[in-house]
């Protein structure tokens, strides 16, 4: 029976070495090492094949070689590859789609920034106060929209740049006055002539405060109860994320039951079983403003949401209610938005006199 195992020398450039043949592979040894005998095979390469003959006699079994795999270096991430990260998970989760687009506005306008720079590969550590402060205080932008961009930044970068962000100042945004409605008799009329559905939406957005490119857009007949006269939203359907129950009053009964003569679908505005874009009110509205001869200057469709709040206010003077039927998560969200309306908070008797 031929021996499971052979000894031979070799020679690569000149230098001799030890083979050892065992079960078909061949193994290379330059000296004893490995089989604990202090001989190189260029001191006496005979004696240093003789003693691992030997050793293979003993039973000693050559071991394969562990080869190491060298793991590549990791490089750490640039800050683009950071914002576009998050960006991605923003997107993947439950937020609302304001904020989903703000965020993806504003990786928009770094990605846009780094590439006309030359810093799509900086890193985070590499970025400046004077780069980030180049960035969001730009010349053509508003102090609001700067505002936008560095709060929308922090949210992408929140953990990298953090200290460097809060020590940027900027302008203070002035306070934009929302003026209610001055006609909106008039108005409501003048809208009905235009389109049913536009009227239907103001008239919801005024007397429920519903918002109207999501709320009323979005709106079913089955989220109505007139035997009760409510309309009742889930969290899963307003900004707030609470249910929310709103009062119909007869004015909104009535336009609703007039247009429900018309041929019902799933949603109110909608004449199939799927909903308008996002878009479909905000194009409807223009081109009511292309035509009108009674709209008044600066009046939005969020204008009617506007306005319902100033009436709420006026007829309770209650900051509770107000927060309950406009839907707010907080009251200081509701504190913040009436002091954008034109609400008289001081009667004249409390005017000092002379």
């Amino acid at each position: 029976m031929d021996k499971e195992w052979n000894v031979t020398i070799g020679n690569a450039s000149g230098k001799s070495f030890v083979n050892v043949y065992f079960n078909g592979k061949r193994y290379r040894y330059w000296n004893g090492k490995a089989i604990g005998v202090s001989l190189r095979s260029s001191d006496n390469e005979e004696l240093l094949r003789s003693a691992f003959e030997l050793k293979l006699m003993e039973g000693w079994r050559p071991k394969p070689r562990q080869i190491k795999k060298v793991q590549p270096a990791v490089k750490p991430p640039t800050l683009l590859e950071i914002i576009e990260k998050r960006l991605q998970r923003i997107e993947e989760q439950d937020y609302s789609f304001h904020y989903k687009r703000d965020c993806k506005w504003v990786t928009n306008l770094w990605r846009r920034y780094a590439e006309e720079n030359g810093l799509v590969k900086v890193l985070p550590n590499k970025v400046t106060k004077a780069i980030l402060t180049d960035f969001i205080i730009q010349a053509k932008w508003s102090p609001r929209t700067q505002k936008n961009v560095l709060t929308n930044f922090k949210i992408l970068t929140k953990g990298e740049l953090d200290s460097k962000l809060e020590s940027i100042k900027l302008r203070r945004v002035k306070s934009e006055l929302h003026k209610p409605i001055r006609n909106p008799q008039e108005l409501l009329e003048d809208i009905k002539r235009y389109d049913l559905r536009l009227y239907l939406a103001c008239v919801l957005t005024y007397g429920c405060l519903l918002r109207p490119h999501q709320e009323v857009r979005l709106l079913k007949w089955g989220d109505i109860d007139f035997e009760r006269k409510i309309i009742s939203l889930s969290g899963k359907r307003n900004k707030s994320g609470r249910n929310r129950v709103v009062p119909l009053s007869s004015f909104v009964i009535e336009a609703l039951m007039n247009f429900s003569k018309k041929k019902r679908s799933e949603y109110i505005l909608s004449s199939s079983d799927k909903p308008y874009n996002r878009d479909y009110l905000s194009l409807l509205w223009s081109r009511y403003k292309r035509t009108s001869n009674v709209l008044e200057e600066g009046v939005t469709l969020y204008s009617w949401r506007h306005h319902g709040a100033v009436k709420v206010f006026e007829k309770t003077g209650s900051l509770l209610k107000l927060q309950q039927v406009m839907g707010h998560s907080d009251m200081k969200v509701s504190l913040t938005y009436l002091r954008g309306l034109e609400v008289k908070q001081l009667d004249v008797e409390d005017l000092p006199e002379l």
